[in-house]
């Protein structure tokens, strides 16, 4: 059998399992391979297939996302051990929102919130699982971290922070 053929016979679900594979194998890998298996632009498809590995307990340890979609919520700032941090919940897609925590004092932004409900927002980040109801995306700051090497960044409206 000839590799086009192979190609065209991967059905849908078949070549999502590849490309978790093939994060999974970058993420273990190293950072910088990493960062190249999340891409240039927003993949919420890939984010999906992450979270139902977690939820289905195939995957564990925080993975690189790049998500994208309307805020539907906003929260006030809150002050952490580690520091003030606002909160912002993202739709997307599939009926799923995911809590995006932004660290307001390694973030070179205006005062909080500088998202709204109805914003449109690119996010690179970790995405950490926990349970169901522990679970979101953080290091979405330009720094870095012994437990986690990539930068990320939150898109809103066009206006880039991180």
């Amino acid at each position: 059998m000839n590799g086009k053929r192979n190609r065209l016979a991967m059905t849908p679900s078949i070549r999502a399992a590849c490309a978790l594979a093939t994060l999974l194998a970058a993420s273990a890998a190293g950072t910088a391979h990493a960062q190249q298996a999340i891409g240039p632009s927003c993949d919420d498809r890939h984010f999906l297939a992450v979270q139902q590995a977690f939820e289905g307990g195939s995957l564990r340890g925080d993975q690189p996302v790049h998500v994208c979609g309307r805020v539907i919520a906003v929260s006030r700032q809150r002050h952490t051990r580690s520091g003030w941090h606002g909160y912002f919940y993202l739709d997307v897609g599939a009926g799923v929102s995911i809590r995006i925590v932004s660290d307001l004092d390694r973030m070179a932004a205006p005062p909080w919130p500088w998202v709204a409900k109805g914003d449109t927002a690119d996010v690179v980040g970790r995405y950490y699982y926990d349970n169901p109801r522990s679970q979101g995306i953080d290091w979405t700051h330009h720094g870095t971290g012994r437990n986690w090497g990539m930068p990320g960044y939150v898109v809103v409206n066009g206006v880039r922070y991180q």
